[in-house]
């Protein structure tokens, strides 16, 4: 079965509090989104690799690629005005290839910010995309929860039912296909969102703990010990 994974990396790392987004923040060598467009193409050197930047951030990033050396062959298709037209944009790029094959084929939809999800996590989302259609990778919560009431008091909820969503998000073809058809509101949170709208079920599997998405400056200092290690 033919895999993709649509990589979206459109954030311009304002809550770094620098001008450079946060996709291209050096790290090991590389910029972050390197490590994590290599990592797919690791774990799957057939695997047909689609990313989604910005118009004004493609020079740049050609460039980094030509000066350092980008391994894993890769698609630039250009992001929209939300990460839900980034994923649809991305889409549209292989949607009639995907039709034309008349063979079924599976979509992961990955942050460019989540270099360290491990090959075992991968294998694990596809493997049960395969099997159910649409799966997403979770970690269950550790801290203690409270839901924050209307009248501004709060009250302590059952942790166990409780999961923490990473990416890659993985989904039969014609599934995401479908789902992202529908027009967008703001409740889309994340792919299996979008997919939940359109009607069908989520599986999950669980996630690795390093997978974590680098956000804000202290998940810059994590990754850097991550990548230390």
């Amino acid at each position: 079965m033919k895999r993709y994974v649509i990589i979206v990396a459109g954030g311009k790392g304002l809550r770094m509090g620098g001008d450079l987004p946060k996709q291209f923040i050096p790290m090991a060598g590389k910029p972050i989104l390197m490590h994590t467009v290599e990592k797919f193409w690791r774990w799957d050197n057939q695997m047909n690799i689609i990313l989604v930047l910005p118009t004004d951030h493609q020079a740049y990033w050609k460039m980094l690629c030509k000066e350092i050396g980008c391994k894993a062959p890769h698609r630039i298709v250009n992001g929209g005005e939300t990460r839900f037209h980034s994923v649809q944009n991305g889409l549209n790029a292989i949607r009639e290839e995907i039709e034309a094959s008349g063979e079924k084929a599976l979509i992961a939809v990955h942050d460019g910010v989540r270099p360290f999800v491990s090959p075992e996590v991968i294998a694990a989302c596809f493997a049960k995309a395969e099997e159910t259609g649409a799966v997403v990778p979770a970690l269950p919560m550790i801290d203690s929860l409270r839901m924050k009431q209307a009248d501004g008091s709060s009250c302590p909820v059952d942790r166990s039912r409780y999961y923490a969503v990473h990416t890659p998000q993985v989904f039969a073809s014609d599934i995401l296909i479908r789902a992202y058809q529908q027009p967008y509101t703001d409740t889309f949170t994340d792919d299996a969102s979008v997919v939940e709208a359109a009607g069908f079920q989520v599986a999950m599997v669980l996630s690795n703990r390093e997978n974590i998405k680098i956000t804000t400056p202290f998940d810059l200092t994590v990754a850097r010990a991550l990548f230390q290690e």
